[in-house]
């Protein structure tokens, strides 16, 4: 069995070609919980990423960047932004587009711990690890004091939700791991 990284590295090569990349996150039992919209991650923004973006004030650290939108859109503003992404294939991208990127996991130990104007989950991040309570303290840690955690949610009605998950995209499904959807209700 595949790994989610292997799956997530071909879908984005593939939307970085112009191809489209159709994945999905389903249950241990094949379920569909929701699909993954990897030509939005990878286009030059898309819609909803304005209002993350004029929200980041000082330096941003952008938790699981993907292939860099956010974090190159707050760099060409003239913000200082840091992707970390746990994916080599989307750190590959990132850095295509100029931003400053680390194959990094969030609980790992970062640059400038404490210090971080932002910290920003967005595309559904706040799943990391399958505990958003875990992994918004961490990132409260990452942005120390004076700084604060902007999250991406689903809307009204969607529920949350924590479990093992796997990704696939219609041939291959990924061995499980730990996930989590938060929803605004």
């Amino acid at each position: 069995m595949t790994t989610a990284l292997s799956i997530y590295g071909v879908a984005l090569r593939a939307a970085l070609a112009g191809n489209h990349a159709p994945v999905r996150l389903v249950d241990v039992t094949g379920r569909r919980l929701r699909s993954e919209h990897v030509e939005a991650w990878c286009a030059t923004s898309r819609l909803g990423d304005a209002g993350l973006i004029d929200r980041c004030v000082g330096p941003t650290l952008d938790v699981g960047c993907g292939p860099g939108r956010i974090a190159a859109a707050l760099t060409q503003r003239g913000h200082v932004a840091l992707g970390i992404d746990v994916s080599a294939e989307a750190i590959r991208q990132a850095r295509r587009r100029g931003v400053a990127a680390l194959h990094r996991c969030v609980f790992s130990p970062l640059p400038g711990e404490g210090r971080w104007g932002h910290v920003l989950l967005a595309d559904g991040n706040v799943g990391i690890g399958g505990d958003p309570k875990r992994l918004l303290q961490r990132c409260a840690a990452l942005a120390g004091p004076s700084g604060g955690v902007i999250v991406e949610v689903d809307g009204p009605g969607e529920p949350s939700w924590s479990a093992q998950v796997a990704l696939s995209d219609g041939h291959r499904t990924s061995r499980p791991f730990a996930w989590a959807s938060v929803g605004i209700d």
